[in-house]
């Protein structure tokens, strides 16, 4: 059994946000990024793509899913500058996986923000928040906004 003052540590903690690792190793954001969907329309104009349909976005050892993924390219049409995945989405790095209703990558800082009832799971372990901020440079996740857990023991 934890000690009390452990257990009062860990709920301040979580209510203010925590620092956890997400995937088993630094995401690398100068691949290329493979996208898979039913459907595609695609805005010369302003520069966009709109992918529907079982939209899957993988990226080297992630992959992230959704029903609809807009993706913005840079001005020079030299690759892309940042993806907004909504509906379901489901972000899955080596054994860690991520749920939310909003994600928005931003490939040039390396991090995605999923908003919207957060649901990370890692192994037996689960984290629920308003939002989670991924750094995939240092493959290091920050929860934030009415953060719970259920913190494991090690005993039955």
């Amino acid at each position: 059994m934890l000690p009390f003052f452990w257990l009062s540590f860990a709920t301040a903690s979580l209510a203010q946000g925590t620092q956890v690792a997400f995937g088993t190793l630094q995401q690398d954001t100068t691949l290329p990024v493979e996208v898979t969907a039913e459907n595609l329309s695609v805005d010369q104009a302003t520069g966009t793509a709109i992918f529907t349909g079982n939209v899957v976005a993988a990226q080297g050892e992630m992959r992230l899913s959704s029903k609809r993924l807009l993706v913005v390219y840079r001005e020079d049409t030299q690759g892309i500058e940042r993806m907004e995945a909504t509906g379901d989405v489901v972000l899955v790095s080596g054994p860690d996986a991520a749920e939310s209703e909003r994600a928005d990558y931003n490939i040039d800082d390396g991090t995605i923000v999923m908003r919207g009832n957060v649901l990370l799971t890692q192994g037996p372990s689960a984290l629920t928040a308003d939002k989670m901020t991924v750094q995939l440079d240092s493959g290091t996740a920050q929860m934030a906004g009415s953060v719970k857990t259920i913190l494991q023991t090690g005993e039955n």
